[in-house]
């Protein structure tokens, strides 16, 4: 698979909205790398769902098939998608199986679908523990089509992407996506499976508090993967996760899956992707969604800041982004945090980092600039109610806060500022946010926090922390944001025996869709599959459904085969569910 570049991937208006660090997780759709049985595993479930989902699911689902452009018979192009996502303001890429949380979600606040490019195998029809084309397509994709969800998903992906992940998030998505490629690849040996469940299950079993990113995935989950809506006693199914699983779509409604009215308090029940899931939360309808998500994002960082948000930021070791009450933003790694009176009064990056005001980077406070950290005090001077930031010319003047003073700053908390005012920067309105100093030093009592031979010392304006979250404030600042992970999604190495396989499935979808049936060539690859491809049913299927109106020996023969397979109790639901489309 190619990594997404513009030589060799359509962009449309939507696709093109989105920051260069994403790109690295895009790739180009391997059309051409699925095979006939792949095709046929898609049809076959599309089928199915199509036929029994209508009686189950948000009554949205079938509309959305149509108005998102995905065809039943065959495995849909990206390109031809987005042509038609377009007309609903959206837009999917391809990616490699599962991509960090964060990087996930900020596809998602640019309303774009991310859209794993391989196709689940034929041995894990009903559902597979990896995300897959049929689950990304034909589970998220209908749903989008109402306006309202579409909304609630563009913006879970706006906050969801701001959510604080911790130290440990990014070992539990490593395992996941570990997982979810063993298991997916059937030439996987049993003993290596086993052994990434059990890293998956000592990482699980030991994350701790959960985090901000922990929590609004379980949100997700509980919604956009698994969610079911409606009344208590009867809903319906709208979730990609139970849309896409022809297993689960239809256990989930059964009794002894508890159903739950969906309230905040999903936000701190997790799941285990290997395992069927023991209760559903319901939602009354998809505004009510929207309500949770916004009372969620009250309880974030995002929106309280305060020391809490800063140690948040600090324990996550990720790049994360604090808003003082001037509204400058300040971006990078944080490494230390001053306190007193349980409130911050001095921050500290380490490594690159950036400035920023209303999501643009300031001239001259880039990463290049700040390649060393950034160090700053906050609150107000000691003795003084007046903020700085509150202050008019003539309150500066008199503090001794202008341009070529040399002057020491006293704030509460006991950080000082001595040093030569150079210049400072304003926002739009005339505000204050940034005072830059020669010959500098910058102490906490005995400790020294920036020394003159540093350089230029640079202090941002504000009294308060407003607001702490993952990721910079403006995306141009860093490049690298997010780890692509070096686990790759297996290509499956197919024996001679299954290419051969794979070119009868191919020609009995050309026959298929050229409507021309050759008996005699059928008889043969009947013969070859009750002789060499014992376990086969899903071929066995599509040619039943070829010679089904017909009354020859073939349709006996084949009828007689797939009887003979049913008596394996592995496949038998799915023989079954297949003749009755066929009927």
């Amino acid at each position: 698979m190619e990594k997404g570049q513009s030589h060799n991937l359509k962009w449309n208006t939507v696709t093109k909205r989105l920051p260069m660090h994403l790109h690295e997780f895009i790739v180009k759709q391997p059309y051409d790398e699925y095979t006939a049985q792949n095709q046929a595993v898609w049809r076959y479930v599309m089928r199915l769902n199509t036929s029994f989902l209508p009686k189950v699911a948000h009554s949205y689902y079938l509309e959305g098939i149509a108005k998102t452009g995905i065809s039943i018979d065959k495995i849909p192009e990206m390109e031809g998608m987005n042509r038609i996502l377009k007309d609903i303001g959206w837009a999917a890429v391809s990616v490699d199986g599962f991509i960090p949380p964060n990087a996930f979600m900020e596809f998602q606040a640019y309303n774009v679908l991310v859209i794993a490019s391989d196709i689940r195998t034929i041995g894990h029809i009903a559902y597979t523990p990896a995300p897959d084309i049929i689950h990304e397509a034909a589970g998220h994709a209908p749903i989008i089509a109402n306006p309202e969800y579409a909304e609630y998903l563009r913006r879970f992906g706006e906050i969801g992407s701001k959510a604080i992940s911790s130290s440990k998030d990014y070992d539990l998505y490593e395992a996941v996506r570990k997982v979810s490629i063993l298991k997916e690849d059937p030439n996987t040996p049993e003993t290596e499976i086993e052994e990434a469940l059990a890293d998956l299950n000592e990482i699980q079993n030991n994350m701790g508090e959960l985090s901000e990113m922990a929590q609004i995935r379980n949100l997700h989950w509980w919604t956009v993967e698994y969610g079911l809506i409606g009344e208590l006693t009867n809903p319906k199914i709208y979730g990609a996760g139970l849309l896409s699983s022809i297993g689960e779509s239809k256990l989930c409604l059964k009794d002894s899956v508890k159903k739950i009215p969906f309230t905040i308090e999903a936000a701190n029940v997790s799941f285990d992707i290997t395992k069927q899931q023991p209760q559903l939360f319901v939602t009354p309808d998809f505004a009510y969604l929207s309500y949770v998500l916004e009372k969620f994002a009250n309880k974030m960082a995002l929106r309280t800041g305060g020391l809490s948000g800063v140690e948040k930021l600090i324990q996550s070791k990720n790049i994360g982004t604090i808003e003082l009450s001037t509204e400058i933003q300040i971006s990078g790694i944080f490494s230390n945090v001053i306190s007193s009176d349980n409130k911050p009064i001095y921050i500290q990056t380490s490594g690159k980092s950036a400035l920023a005001s209303r999501d643009k980077e300031l001239i001259g406070h880039g990463t290049s600039y700040h390649a060393a950290g950034f160090g700053s005090p906050i609150g107000k001077l000691e003795g003084i109610n007046l903020a700085i930031e509150d202050m008019s010319p003539r309150d500066l003047e008199i503090y001794g806060i202008y341009e070529g003073k040399r002057t020491t700053l006293l704030f509460e908390g006991g950080i000082k500022v001595e040093g030569q005012i150079i210049t400072g920067k304003r926002d739009l309105r005339g505000k204050i946010i940034l005072i830059s100093f020669q010959d500098c030093t910058v102490s906490h009592y005995e400790d020294i926090l920036f020394n003159p031979e540093w350089g230029i010392y640079d202090m941002a304006i504000g009294k308060e922390i407003i607001s702490a979250y993952a990721g910079p404030a403006a995306v141009e600042s860093f490049q690298d944001l997010y780890q692509v992970s070096t686990v790759k999604t297996h290509k499956i190495n197919y024996s001679e025996s299954e290419l051969n396989l794979h070119k009868h499935y191919q020609t009995v979808r050309d026959m298929r869709e050229n409507n021309n049936v050759d008996v005699k060539l059928l008889s043969k690859i009947i013969d070859e599959l009750r002789e060499k491809y014992t376990k086969d049913w899903l071929l066995t299927l599509e040619i039943y459904e070829l010679v089904f109106n017909s009354d020859s020996t073939l349709k006996k023969a084949v009828y007689n085969h797939l009887i003979d397979l049913k008596s394996d109790s592995n496949i038998d639901k799915f023989i079954s569910d297949g003749m009755d489309l066929i009927t």
